[in-house]
């Protein structure tokens, strides 16, 4: 996704906002962070990056019940639970964010950062958790027109 289009999503929005009173784009900003926060852990769980890519795949996990066959865990899957990737707003901006203990996880994962795992230390590959996709964009554009249009 180009900044361009970011940027001009911004630029466009700001015109618009700067006339709604301020509890009207508190609650806008509200309905928008949860939509981002939405489409941002169905694709954390379909192990997506923001551009379509898929993630690095997880290393093979040998000491994991090897007497039943091969147990296979999702990566994130807790991750993306309401108590760890939360939505905010104030009337100026809206966010999604890892919280917690999980933010620094998230971090890890994010930048591909070095990390000690009982003592041993594990380079981890990037794996972008948080992004906006042009999806996403046009997201914030039917909620901010639909909620325009309702005010008229």
């Amino acid at each position: 996704m180009a900044t361009d289009d970011l940027n001009r999503l911004v630029s466009w929005a700001d015109a618009l906002l700067a006339s709604m009173e301020p509890a009207a784009r508190r609650q806008l900003a509200s309905e928008i962070a949860r939509t981002l926060r939405s489409s941002q852990a169905q694709r954390i769980r379909a192990n997506l990056q923001p551009d379509g890519s898929p993630m690095a795949p997880r290393k093979p996990q040998p000491n994991l019940k090897q007497s039943r066959g091969r147990l296979r865990r999702k990566m994130f899957a807790k991750l993306v639970k309401p108590a760890w990737l939360k939505a905010s707003s104030t009337a100026s901006e809206a966010s999604v964010a890892f919280f917690g203990s999980a933010n620094r996880l998230a971090t890890v994962h994010h930048f591909g950062l070095r990390d000690k795992i009982r003592g041993k230390t594990v380079q981890y590959p990037e794996r972008q958790l948080i992004g906006i996709t042009d999806a996403d964009i046009d997201r914030v554009e039917d909620l901010l027109l639909k909620h325009l249009t309702q005010r008229l």
